[in-house]
Parts: structure tokens; C-alpha cells; sequence
């Protein structure tokens, strides 16, 4: 169903974000636009009907009473992420909206926490309104690069410090954990009172100190803990988590949440890839040296039901999956966890991905277009983050701080293109089912859905260098005449060891001018692709969804 537009004004759950500790200067640092006008609601439906509306719900039948009762705290603790996040991507929300004289705008704006389209290369869509700064609402406006490189700041690259200027203007850090001193307060307290709930010695250890977290910025013992998770039922992520809304520099977590519900079934069938992982490296096509280091081998593999999205995860297009932490420390000790969002990961399959493979697939092909294959693509996608290497060989320090904002494309075009090299091996293995057929040409109709995200996001702009990879190296076929796709499955598997080489030796190298380059020049839609993609608008399939959520949706109190 197509939304019309109040269809989800209660889908998206958006606080003013007017933040208790200001900063001297911090009003500076704002990217509050002062509109001139309201563009037409005709113009923004149509953006509007991009999106499609899902309602989060679960099976509630079998979780405990206390366990009931914890995700409304839950949920309400996402919503304070949700808040501080709407002041990491733009700064004064609520007068954004307040401004705003159409249901339309007002809709399109919370769908993108900002007056910038997220599936547009973040174009302006309010009139009046500027380009969307590259650092967000991290950094002062007025400072350059240079500025920041140069300024003595010990903690200026933390993940959960903001840069402002003081009263003579020079160049400060402000923590998180001052900056929103009572937001966090509140979560703590939330996340303390499910803690006291939960029956599991385990989350009750992870939310204790998560909740201790919010109020230091010392994440890593609560990841710790996240990581020494095996038997809850209830799952959270929460707290500043990604770094894909400081396209600056790459350095600056935004707060999100989701809360998670595991399918204890499917999990069990998942239980086994993990396991596979240090021989998989091994065999990683390419030089020893970008090899050497060992995934940890105590990894996670589960699949949930999510029943709220809030902050980062919410903006624009939304997580299926989820591999976490991204502390490199924590991935070496300890591995990851991965987390798919089984119904979520259904919406977008059933509502977007089938519809583009019977526009753009080649007839005799779409038979390979299943969800077991979508589900498998996007699992082992965050299984594949923990292939590889973390540490640059050459002594630049870790890949994410050595390739800067170009760290997160590059690192999402690794787990991609591993991803699927993972499914060819375990398939010769006999460790995964069905063919390799569906594998792959599931995998091309998902490049197609995650082009459409646009060039602003690492996904897109990810799936971009590799369909253009892919179309040097004949992996497929483009048909003038029915302008539909065919999988030419033996290229494709060599291109898919040939991109995983490049994209390896570039991480391991720390080579920030060569993942620049090959982004700007292989980043890139060209006519006959947007072609096809307009043809996906005007059929009137939908590029992502909208969430409706929260404790009325699940039929709690």
C-alpha cells in the first residue's frame, strides 16, 4: 500500500530535538536552514510513494510477562535515540517542522530527519535549503578540513565527541555524554529498569552496562558483554553506533536503536556458519598478507523479528541486517555478531525485490529469484565483514581510520562481493542449499534495489562500483531490445574474485587516494542504467519502506 499522506504519522516516533546543555557557540554549528516556501504536496507525494508502508509486529505468544514488560522501556529508550539523532543530522528539528504548512513536507522531512532527500544524493527538497554539509551536524559549518587536521585535539577523532567553537571560535570537543546529559540520563534509566526485568543473566549484564555507557561514552565493556550473549529472547542495539551520517571524515557514531525479538527456530539453523569462518579467510582470494589476521571465532549468527527502528537505523532507507560492534578491538577478541531482521528482510523482498526482477531479470532467469536466496545474500553479508583485515599492513593504523570517509563504501562493498564468495565456497561444500543460480541472480536484482538508494549512501554507492565491476568483467548481459538482464554465471564468479582481491589489497593497504579514486570513477549510474532504474519509478515499485511501529502496533501497554 502506497502512503497517503497522515498514512504513518504515527509510524515514526520524532521528538523536537531541543537538547537540555548547549555549548557556548553550539547554535553555530546548526543546520537549520531558513525556508522560503513549501514545494508542491503533488511533487512531494510522488517522493512520498517511494516508500512503502510495513507494520512491525511479532509473535508475542511466546515471551514471558517480563519480557512483555520490558520493550515498552525498551522502545521508549529507542525513542530518545531517536531524538538525539534528529540533532546529529540536522540540529534544530522542531522548527523545521514547525515551519512547514503542508502534511506532505512534514512527512517527507521525518522519513529523511532533514529536509534532504537520503535516496536523492541527500538533494534539498524544501526550498531555501542548502546542500546538506558532509559532516552533519558533527562539526561547525564554517570549518574546513585543514582546520580540523591541524587542530591540537586529542579526542577530535572519537566516535562520540562533537567539534564546536568557543567563545573566541577556536576549535573544542564536547562528549556526548555532556552534550545530551539528560537525554542519557533518561535512556540509562529505561534500559536499568529492563535490566531489573530480565531473567537472563546475560542481557541483564549487557543492559546494566550499556545503560552505564549512555552516561561515559566507554562503550566497549557493554559490546563485551553484547558479544558473551547466547540464550535472551529480547535483543536491543542502541547507543551511537555507525559512522555513515559524517561523510566529513567517517569518524563520528550516530545514536539509533532497534529492539529485536529472536526467532529461536531459524537461529538454530544459522548456528553453524559462524564456525567456518577462520577457513574461509584462508582462502580469501589474495595476497598472504592481507590475510593473516584471524576472525574471532566465537561469532553470532541469529535471526529476529525488529518491532522498532529508531535514529540512524529509521532515516531513509532501512537495515535488514545488522553486524555488530564495529569495535575492531572487540571484532579480533571476540567476533561478531550478526543480526537478521527476518521481517523486515520479507517486506523488502516480497514488496520491492520481486517486482524489480520482473522488470529488469531476463524471463527464463527469474526463476532464481528467491527469498531463501535474498535471506542467504544478506546474511552472509555481515558474516563477511569479519573476513579480511582490520589493520592496515603498512603501519596506517586501522583500515576505518586510514581510509576515512571513504572507510564505510569500500567495507559495505567488501561484504557484499565476500558475501557471495562465501555462498560459492560453502556451496561446494555441500553446507549450503539450492543453487548457485539463485545465489547470484538473486544477487544482481539486489544490486538493482540498493542502487536506488542513491550515491549519499555507502550501500548505494557500494553496489554502484560493483554493477559497473561486474559490467567490465561480463558478468552480465544487458538485452537492448527488452532492456533485461542475464547472469553469465561463470564471469560472474570470476569478477567476484577479482573485485574481492582489488577491494582487499586497497583496505590492507590503507591506499585513501585509491578507494577515492576508484569510487569517484566506478560510483557512478550511467544512461542506460538510470534508464532502467526511472523505468522501476514509473512502474511504480517502491525504492524502500516506512515503518508503522511501537507498543500500539504490538498490542502492549
Amino acid at each position: 500500500m502506497k502512503l497517503r499522506h497522515l498514512l504513518f504519522a504515527s509510524a515514526i516516533a520524532v521528538a523536537s530535538v531541543g537538547c537540555n546543555n548547549k555549548t557556548t557557540e553550539d547554535t553555530s554549528t546548526t543546520t537549520e536552514t531558513t525556508t522560503t516556501a513549501t514545494p508542491a504536496t503533488d511533487s512531494l507525494q510522488q517522493k512520498l510513494d517511494m516508500y512503502t508502508s510495513f507494520k512491525l509486529t511479532a509473535d508475542m505468544s511466546k515471551l514471558t510477562a517480563k519480557e512483555r514488560q520490558m520493550i515498552p522501556l525498551l522502545i521508549e529508550a529507542g525513542k530518545i535515540m531517536d531524538k538525539l539523532f534528529w540533532y546529529e543530522a540536522y540540529g534544530k528539528g522542531d522548527s523545521l517542522l514547525t515551519a512547514l504548512d503542508n502534511d506532505a513536507a512534514i512527512q517527507f522531512v521525518k522519513i529523511n530527519y532533514g529536509p534532504w532527500d537520503r535516496l536523492n544524493n541527500n538533494a534539498p527538497f524544501i526550498p531555501g535549503v542548502g546542500p546538506k554539509p558532509a559532516g552533519s551536524n558533527f562539526y561547525p559549518t564554517n570549518m574546513t578540513k585543514e582546520e580540523f587536521e591541524k587542530a591540537n585535539l586529542k579526542d577530535k577523532t572519537s566516535l562520540y565527541t562533537f567539534v564546536r567553537r568557543d567563545a573566541s571560535g577556536k576549535l573544542i570537543t564536547v562528549p556526548y555524554h555532556v552534550q545530551f546529559k539528560d537525554d542519557v540520563k533518561r535512556a540509562s534509566d529505561l534500559l536499568k529498569q529492563a535490566a531489573a526485568l530480565a531473567d537472563d543473566a546475560g542481557l541483564k549484564k549487557y543492559l546494566t552496562l550499556r545503560a552505564d555507557a549512555l552516561l561515559t561514552d566507554n562503550y566497549q565493556p557493554s559490546d563485551l558483554a553484547w558479544m558473551d550473549m547466547k540464550n535472551n529472547t529480547i535483543d536491543v542495539v542502541i547507543g551511537p553506533i555507525e559512522t555513515y551520517e559524517d561523510a566529513l571524515f567517517g569518524y563520528k557514531a550516530a545514536h539509533e536503536a532497534y529492539v529485536l525479538i529472536k526467532d529461536q527456530d531459524w537461529s538454530k539453523r544459522l548456528a553453524k556458519y559462524a564456525a567456518f569462518l577462520p577457513e574461509l579467510q584462508r582462502g580469501l582470494p589474495v595476497a598472504a598478507t592481507y590475510k593473516k589476521e584471524t576472525p574471532g571465532t566465537d561469532s553470532d549468527l541469529n535471526a529476529y523479528d525488529v518491532v522498532f527502528y529508531g535514529g540512524d537505523s529509521n532515516a531513509g532507507s532501512k537495515t535488514i541486517a545488522i553486524n555488530l560492534p564495529n569495535d575492531e578491538q572487540v571484532q579480533l577478541k571476540r567476533g561478531t555478531r550478526r543480526l537478521q531482521l527476518k521481517n523486515a528482510m520479507r517486506a523488502k523482498f516480497d514488496k520491492i525485490l520481486v517486482p524489480i526482477a520482473d522488470e529488469l531479470i531476463a524471463d527464463d532467469q527469474q526463476k532464481h529469484i528467491t527469498f531463501d536466496a535474498f535471506f542467504a545474500n544478506t546474511m552472509f553479508h555481515e558474516v563477511a565483514h569479519g573476513l579480511g583485515i582490520k589493520n592496515t599492513v603498512n603501519g596506517k593504523g586501522t583500515v576505518r581510520e586510514a581510509l576515512k570517509e571513504h572507510a564505510s563504501a569500500l567495507e559495505e562493498g567488501k561484504a557484499d562481493i565476500l558475501g557471495l564468495y562465501m555462498i560459492t565456497q560453502l556451496h561446494e561444500k555441500g553446507q549450503v542449499e539450492g543453487s548457485l543460480e539463485d545465489y547470484y541472480t538473486t544477487f544482481l536484482a539486489g544490486i538493482f534495489r540498493s542502487v536506488r538508494f542513491g550515491a549519499s549512501s555507502a550501500h548505494g554507492k557500494a553496489n554502484m562500483v560493483r554493477f559497473n565491476f561486474f559490467k567490465e568483467n561480463g558478468a552480465f548481459e544487458r538485452d537492448a531490445a527488452t532492456g533485461k538482464y542475464r547472469v553469465n554465471y561463470t564471469k560472474m564468479r570470476e569478477a567476484m574474485n577479482k573485485l574481492s582481491e582489488k577491494i582487499l589489497t586497497l583496505q590492507g593497504n590503507g591506499d585513501y587516494a585509491g578507494v577515492g579514486k576508484m569510487l569517484d570513477e566506478q560510483g557512478l549510474v550511467d544512461a542506460n542504467l538510470q534508464a532502467d532504474l526511472d523505468r522501476l519509478s514509473k512502474a511504480n515499485i517502491p525504492v524502500d519502506v516506512v515503518f508503522e511501529q511501537g507498543v500500539e502496533v504490538l498490542g502492549l501497554k
